[in-house]
Order: C-alpha cells, then sequence, then structure tokens
C-alpha cells in the first residue's frame, strides 16, 4: 500500500484536494493533480537529501498547502512524517529530536528559527522554497501496513510526552470513522481545525475526507468566534470538526444562527457537555457527533450517523473494534484496530479513561484514570508543567492539576512551595505563568496558581494528586494568606 499512490495519485486530478485560506485572506484552491505533483517532486528533494523508507522527517510547518505536500511526500517515499505544532519552543522540538532522530526538518519560514535553535539547523529545509520543488518526481514506494507511516507525540503524567508510532494501515484504516462518525461525503467541504501536530489534525485534515472523495480545508488562521462562523458561512463547509471548547467558546460569545451549507458536525479530545450539543442543535439545526480517541488508537467510538444524537455521550464502539468496559475503565482489543500503534501491546490495551456504558451500548465518560489535564482539546501532562515551573529560582517544588473552566473544559493549575525568601504576591504569579510560557508550548501555562508551605505526598514521596483536588488544597486555595490569583 502507498497512500500516496493509492488514494493521492489515484483521484481525479482536476478534483478540488485543498482549499487553503493564508493567514492575510489569500485563497487558494489546489486539485490532486498539483498535490501529486508538488508532494512527489518534494519527495524527490527529500530523497536526493538521503531521506528513505523509515527515516523520520519531522515538519514545523502551520496550516498551510506545504505542510500537507511535505506530509504526502513522507508517505510517498515510505519516510516516517512527524508533524509539530508551531506553538513549541526549541526546548520541545529538541525532546523529541532526542527521542525520534529525524533525518531533516522541514519548516517554513516563520518558524525557520524556532527549528535551528532546537540544534538540528543544518538539515533544515524551508518552504515554499520553490526550489524544493523543482526535483525529479520520486516513485511511490511499495509498503507494507505495519511499515511505520506517523509518529504523534502524546503527554503521560509519569514523564515528558512520547513518540507514538503509526502503520500504514493506520493511514487507510480511518476510513472506518470516515464512514462511520466523520461523515465525509464526495463533494464536501471539510474542516478540522486541529492544528499540526495534534493526533486529531493528523487523522482528519486531510486522510479521512480524501478517503471519502471530499476536498480539505486549511486555514492558517487564529480562533476567533465571529471569523469562525464566517468562514464557515462564507466557504460553505459540509462537515465541521472542532474541539469542544471550540464549540462552546463560539456558543457563548456569539449569537448562532442558522449555517446552511453544514450537514453535519463532529467534536473530539475532550468531554463534549450535553448542553453545548443541545445549543448547536436549537440554534443551527446541526447535531454535533462526539467521539473518543487516543493518539495510540486513532478514533475508537463515535456517536452513529443516523440515530439522534445523545448529548453528553461519546457514542458506540466504531463498527469492527472491539471495546468494553471493566472496572469502569475502557479497554480495546488492539487486534481488532486497523489503526492500533505499532509499539502497542498485542493485548488488551487500557485507556487510562474511566466510562460507563448504558443498555442500549452507549459511552459515556466519567473521567481519566491518570492524572491528564485537558484543556481546550490539548492534552497537558502535569510533568511538563512542573517541570518548566520548578526551573524558575523562587519555585522549591511544583504540582499541577486540572481546575475545571466553563469554556476551557478545565484549564492548568499549579500547587506551588516557594523557597525561603521568596514571598507570594500578584506580581509572581503572572512572572511564573511568563516563565511557563517560555520554557514551553504556550498552552501548558497555569491560568491558576496557589502557594502551599508544602504538597501532600505518599510514604515513598510522591505527589498525591488527588489530595490537590480536596480541602486544604482546594480550589480557593491553601489559606488566604498562602493562595494568591492573578485577577
Amino acid at each position: 500500500m502507498n497512500f500516496a499512490r493509492d488514494v493521492v495519485d489515484a483521484a481525479p486530478r482536476r478534483r478540488t484536494a485543498l482549499i487553503a485560506i493564508g493567514n492575510d485572506g489569500r485563497r487558494r484552491a489546489i486539485d490532486f493533480g498539483e498535490v501529486s505533483d508538488r508532494s512527489a517532486r518534494l519527495a524527490g528533494t527529500l530523497a536526493a537529501a538521503g531521506v528513505g523508507v523509515g527515516d523520520v522527517v519531522m515538519t514545523l510547518i502551520g496550516n498551510r498547502p506545504e505542510w500537507v505536500f511535505a506530509m504526502v511526500a513522507c508517505f510517498r517515499l515510505g519516510a516516517v512524517a512527524l508533524p509539530c505544532t508551531e506553538q513549541l519552543r526549541p526546548g520541545d522540538l529538541r525532546a523529541r529530536i532526542d527521542l525520534v532522530e529525524p533525518r531533516l526538518v522541514v519548516a517554513d519560514e516563520r518558524n525557520r528559527d524556532t527549528a535551528e535553535r532546537a540544534g538540528l539547523g543544518g538539515a533544515t529545509m524551508t518552504v515554499p522554497d520553490e526550489r524544493l520543488f523543482e526535483s525529479p518526481p520520486a516513485p511511490a514506494a511499495e509498503l507494507g501496513g505495519d511499515d511505520p507511516a506517523l509518529v504523534v507525540f502524546t503527554s503521560g503524567t509519569s514523564g515528558e510526552p512520547k513518540p507514538i508510532r503509526h502503520g500504514q494501515r493506520y493511514l487507510i484504516g480511518q476510513r472506518v470513522q470516515a464512514e462511520h462518525w466523520f461523515g465525509a461525503r464526495e463533494g464536501d467541504l471539510c474542516w478540522c481545525t486541529a492544528a499540526p501536530g495534534w493526533s486529531k489534525s493528523a487523522r482528519n485534515t486531510f486522510v479521512t475526507p480524501w478517503l471519502q472523495g471530499a476536498t480539505a480545508l486549511l486555514a492558517d488562521v487564529r480562533f476567533d468566534p465571529g471569523e469562525r462562523l464566517a468562514m464557515i458561512d462564507n466557504e460553505q463547509v459540509g462537515v465541521l470538526c472542532m474541539s469542544p471548547t471550540e464549540y462552546r467558546a463560539i456558543a457563548k460569545a456569539m449569537p448562532l444562527g442558522r449555517l446552511p451549507s453544514l450537514r453535519h458536525a463532529v467534536a473530539a479530545g475532550e468531554p463534549l457537555n450535553a448542553q453545548s450539543v443541545s445549543l448547536w442543535r436549537e440554534a443551527t439545526g446541526v447535531e454535533i457527533h462526539d467521539g473518543y480517541g487516543q493518539t495510540e488508537t486513532g478514533a475508537l467510538t463515535g456517536m452513529p450517523i443516523g440515530p439522534r444524537v445523545r448529548p453528553g455521550s461519546m457514542g458506540k464502539p466504531l463498527p469492527g473494534f472491539s471495546v468494553w468496559v471493566d472496572g469502569g475503565e475502557l479497554c480495546v482489543d488492539p487486534t481488532t484496530l486497523p489503526t492500533f500503534f505499532l509499539d502497542g501491546p498485542k493485548a488488551t490495551w487500557r485507556t487510562g479513561d474511566r466510562v460507563r456504558q448504558d443498555d442500549d451500548g452507549y459511552l459515556w465518560f466519567v473521567g481519566r484514570a491518570d492524572d491528564m489535564i485537558v484543556s481546550s482539546g490539548y492534552r497537558i501532562g502535569p510533568f511538563e508543567v512542573e517541570s518548566a515551573l520548578v526551573s524558575h529560582p523562587a519555585v522549591a517544588e511544583a504540582a499541577a492539576v486540572p481546575a475545571p473552566d466553563d469554556v476551557r473544559g478545565s484549564v492548568v493549575r499549579a500547587v506551588v512551595v516557594l523557597r525561603e525568601g521568596s514571598t507570594p504576591s500578584d506580581a509572581l504569579v503572572r512572572e511564573l505563568q511568563a516563565h511557563v510560557r517560555s520554557r514551553t508550548a504556550p498552552y501548558k501555562y497555569p491560568r491558576i496558581v496557589d502557594f502551599a508551605p508544602d504538597l501532600p505526598k505518599t510514604s515513598s514521596g510522591k505527589v498525591r494528586r488527588a489530595a490537590l483536588r480536596q480541602p486544604p488544597y482546594g480550589s480557593h486555595g491553601i489559606t488566604p494568606e498562602s493562595s494568591v490569583r492573578p485577577s
């Protein structure tokens, strides 16, 4: 199999593959012929630089056509694509480089400096440099389903983000969710708003729409509720894939009205509350189909297409997938999933998420079994936040936990123990927040900072995170004297 050959090259050359909206407002319509040609020539350039089957290529490009060309070029060669979000700092990139050892980085001009400061500057290609698209087209490699195709990083509670490898079957395997949850049809314009680097983006920005003969929308723009609705209306988006946070934020900020082109909407990345589903249904006539998946698994469940949506449920297991609840935890038989990660278990995969299943087979999210923080669809490992905090000279210890938020679902809350000589203050809160933003991706910074004399710990010295959510370590701080919040 080869996604570039079997999906991109095989599509009608004049069919529109991408509608690209630049951050300057310029609009481009790109057909499959152009995607095929430019990705094949970029693949030739990568091959001339020594990239072959199994070599990792890191991309650091925004939601621009060049990102898609680079990804398809990797798929053509049998190289392993590692998409990264633009929000990563040099330290974040360096950690990824050390773990997966990419042969080179393809960055756009606004991210080249970040890539170079990460320490791989001598092997960085910059797009859109037309010289990169002047090589003879590379042939499509013959690949097996378990040949690696993609690396996506996930965050954990016990260490740094970890690389997850998916095989070539992961790409073709997206057809299951495409047909039974995502709902794209030939002729649709589909918009997955996730930025490159996130698992949902790798699956649903262009892979899933193209498997169904649909067109993908790429919008290199920041989130704004009014502009988001205008884009849906102006571009006649038919299928919308957003995070629950985005749906909530739009409903909270704007008076919703009919969106004539929109016929199907899906959400994933964090729990979707029933109120948001009802608001969108009442205002737009469109029901949001919630779904669930992990970086390791891809999409596992989804609200079925056809039956009336059950607000608050994450749907049913996708057809053919063996997914069940054991002791309140969602479990998976990896042998039934065409999308399961290459380094995963051969027996039962325990997701670490607690769910319940009703008598009709619908699944309902209860909470995470681990300490992952899910904020605005971003999965944030506490260790990443804590590592950044303790690197500040005023901080002796720190722990990060989720705090409820009406719009984002949860936000990062930090409980900080200061070094002797440092005093809690609003100014220090702002300084710590800025420090975290400078050391790691901005979405990870603690929006709430509480100060405490110590952290609750087990006899072995591990922080008892559950206790941080309870009095006296609860949402109102330790004591009025030792808890300081920004306004």
